[in-house]
């Protein structure tokens, strides 16, 4: 596999394809550049998704989120851009993508995209502990 970008996602069969399970990711180091100034934007993308046959090979995901590095693009498009290869790609049961922008002219930007296959029903959530997440106080 090569070290240099590439917008070529590629995949490996879901080893536990028979249930739900969640994949996390964090990728701190999404660049690419404002198309009106030519400045760099940073981001931090939140990545989670429930697969379906197939999970996303990190090395590839890497490369592919550094191809955005040199792209003049808005930060609603490329979140968007993003989410729409992963799917095509994957063809999850569930995924979720958020693109948490630096400060750029005192403002923050948060961008949140997702996919839901056709029919798909997520199982309940399970809680184990009592903890409100709006105080952060164990009940």
């Amino acid at each position: 596999m090569s070290t240099k970008p590439s917008k070529q996602l590629e995949t490996f069969i879901n080893p536990f394809v028979k249930k739900d399970y969640q994949i996390h990711m964090e990728i701190p180091e999404f660049t690419c550049v404002c198309p009106k100034t030519g400045q760099p934007d940073f981001a931090t993308l939140i990545l989670d998704y429930i697969p379906d046959k197939k999970c996303v090979e990190l090395k590839s995901l890497k490369l592919y989120i550094w191809s955005f590095r040199n792209e003049a693009v808005f930060h609603e498009a490329v979140t968007n851009q993003i989410l729409e290869d992963l799917v095509a790609v994957l063809k999850p049961r569930y995924i979720r993508l958020t693109a948490r922008f630096f400060v750029r002219g005192g403002i923050f930007t948060n961008v949140t995209v997702d996919h839901r296959k056709p029919g798909w029903i997520p199982q309940p959530v399970v809680s184990l502990n009592q903890f409100d997440e709006q105080t952060n106080i164990r009940k």
